[in-house]
């Protein structure tokens, strides 16, 4: 068995090694006739239907694997038997277990054990429900493989043109693609007419690229021009292809299989409960046996030392802290929501809190997604396009007329209709049909110009169209106006200005001097290294006499000039990164956290964004011919990355505190997060494409877009940012610091009533004084009185320091720490059972037994047949009037733990700061606070408690004898803190700051 478990295992390592390679394929490379001729098939006729059916049968459907489902029933089941959970099922367990054992043995039976084991049941199913109902709210989203299956596909059968459902493809159909369709395999282009592809999807590309039919010398198929990739979309032009993969083996085929097969990794707050949750049971079994193994020992019967090992582990076991935690990362989702972060994963949560790195995508999460025209350059003189521009700026101005006339002109972008019976939108939410960059100059002028790009359409007729093409990289149109034909020009900056030899300034047409030309390219120079793209603009009046009315223009090849053209100017547009991004960056670097961008785009527009928004600080550089330089940041491209090995790469990012990922594929972007976690840093990964889903699932905290995100990342995405915005990421993480030090303090103030609870069986067995303490009132203070002060302190608001710290090193920094454990144990507790046994011993000496007289007595105390048992003074006590002295001491006791544990709420607010600095501003708390005094009230004083709980009124002076131990707290507590705010790193500071 064994063996075939450790085989099974190394078989599903190989197939992840596997799917992380890059994609080795030839289908890019190889001519299309050596291409057809392998998937025998005829590009004008296409598959015939006998062969088609075939492949189908034989391949499957063209769809993806969905992901495995877990059942809702095992999920209740695992948070119903997970961490704590189990430890209370023992405690459960063990009271059962005695109540029969009594019952067994003498014939009767408490029904203490039995209640207080129902209570502990019911309050894992309540804590248990209450957790998967908030996880499954969060988590509902739509099943996205699916729905990334296009509905229907064009294609060639039996030579003709037939429209199937995608699901019907078979590798070797050849598929029509037109503008607007979604792509339904892997397809390699055979022919196309100024086909564009949206492969955002795929590699993270905000710009539409252009595909061609030619064959690519070098490099891989994911940068293949002549290739289209499944669930990416066609935004221009037409074209045709031939299926070279379908399903599961396409590019986003293996993307979803790769993120399947990865293992989620166990969140940091996991571990730390985990950690807590084995201390806490060790410790609490070691003491439990330990009592048990003494109480025998000195001669107790073994149902009564049961009873301790039962009442000992109740007491370590800190019930309350799964209400406590689930409550607080239910609040704090909550909270997150309101700020555009929805929490699928509720420990997610304070992973956040913990990261040391985030791999950021740029397009749509520290940009806007949204190309923008951001400068203009005409009559000789650079222009920034500002966002509060109109066309009253640029009245009478013929220069700039001239420019937003060949960029109306020389665009195939256009309005989407929209629906009469609805208000038209604001410009920035109106759709619009096009590329990105066409779309931006349509949104341009129509802000610019005085009734927008249809001023020049309406007056002109489109005559003649050379769509733009990688190898020429311009656009050329010509155009009817006033009885003469007009040409209009556009493309790459340097291919325009070798084209002109005139310029426009205003109304007149000048030589093009060599004055021009230098500002013209110094121009695009600067707007270039800002990450602008640039584009160049030119026109040229046809003579009539040379091209009168009726002329035949052609395009292939042009039969009129595109030489000696005026030029008119550049436009410069970028997509503008988010305005709240820069200083959410500079957060993350006052909180000592790392961010990496990590892209599909150009170096060069990468690296100008990241210094944009402040990922890039050091403008100088990283010069390697120079030794004497400071390695401060560095632009790594996929080409680069794919050279390194992993070693090479984990010295690369730990000792880069600036770095920028371009050009790089969803494997690569994989191995980056993997890199990191190898460093043992706590990794946050954006992302909102398909090619991002394996580097979600496999970071400690995958982070999806909203807005722009595929449902796929969505589906395995840990949070969901509702805004697409960087900014509400240092908001998460700045709430899941809060979130642990906040849960730091609920684990302090409910473990310093750990010693109160404990030490009473302690004396009760080691001194044989009667029980100060019973079960039932460990079971009010843990389920009753500390509840709510313990679930409030979730509520507090945050330390001043806390986005100026580091991040928190998981593997030194825990939830539960030495120092934490000696505050709450060594100090606070010691303080706070000394107030329970003061009380104590008090009221025993109130009613004649002085502390002298309780040593040993506990024989003669629970004995049922002694009725006459005297007292320091010389008074008979019965057993029955014993038993109600033992309880309204164990009310006592109880009272004062809920005194001093009102004081310890308030000192656990804060790890630093001086509650007068924090202040009670949290009045969830303030009640909390109230309502703990109230419910002790009830306990104490309400009707029938004797016989419910076994608690009896106190007089009112008993309530003031613990008041002396909480101020001592409070004193206490301030000037450690004070003192360690003086001294920091001091000996103080180190060993009892938690």
């Amino acid at each position: 068995m064994w063996r075939f478990l450790h085989t099974a295992q190394q078989q599903r390592n190989r197939d992840l090694d596997v799917l992380r390679r890059d994609i080795d394929t030839d289908v890019h490379i190889k001519s299309a006739g050596d291409l057809l001729q392998s998937l025998q098939v005829d590009p004008e006729l296409g598959l015939s239907t006998v062969i088609a059916k075939n492949r189908l049968r034989d391949q499957g459907p063209n769809a993806l694997t969905p992901p495995k489902k877990t059942l809702e029933i095992f999920k209740i089941l695992h948070r119903c038997c997970g961490r704590f959970s189990l430890l209370i099922w023992v405690g459960a367990i063990l009271c059962f277990g005695n109540y029969f054992l009594e019952l067994e043995t003498y014939g009767e039976a408490s029904e203490d054990h039995l209640w207080l084991g129902l209570v502990l049941i019911v309050l894992i199913a309540v804590t248990s429900v209450f957790s998967y109902y908030q996880d499954s709210k969060s988590s509902r989203i739509m099943e996205s493989f699916q729905q990334m299956v296009p509905q229907r596909a064009k294609v060639l059968r039996d030579g003709e043109r037939k429209e199937l459902l995608a699901t019907e493809l078979v590798v070797g159909d050849i598929v029509l693609l037109e503008t607007g369709d979604r792509v339904p395999a892997d397809i390699r282009i055979l022919e196309c007419q100024g086909l564009k592809v949206d492969n955002a999807s795929i590699t993270g590309e905000s710009i539409p690229l252009i595909r061609t039919a030619n064959i690519p010398q070098t490099g891989s198929v994911i940068q293949a021009k002549n290739m289209v990739f499944y669930s990416t979309n066609i935004v221009e032009g037409s074209g045709k292809g031939v299926v070279v993969t379908c399903g599961d083996h396409t590019v986003m085929g293996r993307v979803a299989k790769l993120t399947s097969k990865l293992s989620a990794r166990p969140t940091p707050l996991s571990w730390e409960i985990h950690r807590f949750m084995k201390l806490v049971s060790y410790w609490a079994i070691f003491l439990g046996v330990s009592f048990f193994a003494m109480s025998v020992a000195i001669g107790y019967d073994w149902i009564d030392s049961v009873v301790f090992l039962i009442g000992i582990i109740v007491a370590n076991v800190p019930e309350g802290i799964i209400a406590t935690m689930t409550v607080s990362l239910t609040l704090t989702a909550k909270r997150m929501a309101n700020k555009n972060c929805l929490v699928k994963n509720l420990e997610a949560i304070e992973t956040l809190g913990c990261t040391a790195v985030i791999c950021s995508d740029k397009t749509g999460t520290l940009t806007q997604n949204k190309m923008t025209v951001r400068h203009v350059w005409y009559d000789g003189l650079l222009c920034e396009v500002m966002a509060s521009d109109t066309w009253r700026k640029y009245t009478n101005n013929p220069g700039f007329e001239n420019l937003a006339r060949v960029a109306s002109l020389c665009n195939r972008a256009n309005w989407a209709p929209m629906s009469e019976d609805k208000p038209v939108p604001p410009l920035n939410k109106r759709k619009i049909l096009g590329d990105a960059s066409d779309a931006a100059l349509l949104r341009c002028v129509e802000v610019l110009v005085k009734g927008g790009a249809d001023f020049f359409r309406k007056d002109y007729i489109k005559i003649l169209e050379i769509p733009f093409n990688s190898t020429d990289k311009f656009q050329a149109n010509v155009y009817l106006f006033r009885g003469k034909y007009f040409i209009c020009f556009k493309g790459a900056p340097e291919r325009v200005l070798e084209r002109c030899s005139t310029v426009a300034f205003g109304n007149e047409t000048k030589a093009l001097d060599e004055e021009t030309r230098r500002a013209y390219m110094e121009s695009c120079y600067i707007l270039a290294n800002n990450g602008e793209r640039v584009l160049g603009f030119a026109d040229l009046e046809l003579s009539t006499k040379t091209f009168p009315m009726g002329y035949h223009f052609e395009a292939d090849p042009p039969n009129f000039p595109l030489e000696n053209l005026r030029l008119v100017g550049l436009i410069a547009m970028m997509d503008p990164p988010r305005p709240t991004v820069p200083d959410a960056v500079y957060k993350c670097r006052c909180a000592g956290i790392k961010v990496i961008m990590v892209t599909g785009d150009h170096p060069d527009t990468a690296k100008a964004i990241a210094k944009y928004v402040g990922i890039i600080t050091d403008h100088n550089g990283y010069d390697s011919s120079n030794n004497n330089a400071t390695e401060h940041h560095i632009v790594v491209t996929g080409a680069q990355l794919r050279d390194l090995l992993p070693e090479q790469l984990d010295q690369l990012i730990k000792q880069y505190q600036e770095i920028v990922f371009a050009r790089t594929s969803p494997v690569q972007k994989l191995q980056i997060v993997e890199s990191c976690q190898r460093l043992h840093l706590i990794t946050a990964v954006t992302g909102d494409g398909v090619n991002d889903s394996p580097a979600l699932k496999k970071a400690d905290i995958g982070i999806a877009m909203g807005i722009t995100g595929s449902d796929v990342s969505k589906q395995v995405a840990d949070l969901i940012l509702l805004d697409d915005n960087f900014a509400s990421i240092v908001t998460g993480i700045e709430e899941g610091r809060r979130v642990f030090d906040n849960l730091k303090s609920s684990i302090a103030y409910i473990m310093a009533s750990n010693i109160p609870e404990i030490t009473p069986f302690l004396a009760f067995i080691v001194l044989g004084i009667p029980l100060p303490l019973g079960i039932i009132c460990i079971l009010c203070i843990d389920l009753g009185t500390d509840m709510w002060p313990a679930v409030s302190l979730a509520y507090e608001k945050s330390e001043s320091d806390i986005m100026l710290r580091k991040p928190r090193i998981p593997q030194s920094d825990h939830l539960v720490s030495r120092r934490l454990i000696f505050m709450a144990y060594g100090q606070i507790g010691i303080i706070e059972a000394c107030a329970g046994f003061f009380a104590y011993f008090i009221v025993m000496a109130e009613y004649g037994f002085l502390p002298k007289r309780l040593l040993g007595l506990r024989p003669q105390w629970d004995s049922p047949a002694i009725n006459d048992l005297e007292d320091s003074f010389g008074q008979e006590w019965t057993y029955e009037q014993r038993k109600i002295l033992e309880y309204t001491c164990h009310t006592a006791f109880f009272i004062s733990i809920v005194i001093v544990q009102l004081v310890d709420a308030m000192v656990c607010k804060t790890r630093r700061n001086s509650l007068l600095h924090q202040g009670m501003g949290n009045w969830i708390l303030n009640l909390g606070l109230l309502l703990e005094i109230a419910l002790a009230c009830v306990i104490g004083y309400a009707p029938y408690m004797d016989r419910i709980l076994k608690t009896y009124p106190l007089k009112p002076e008993w309530w003031l004898l613990g008041m002396p131990y909480a101020i001592m707290i409070l004193i206490y507590e301030e000037l450690r803190k004070w003192w360690i705010r003086r001294n920091p790193d001091g000996w103080w500071d180190r060993e009892t700051s938690f």
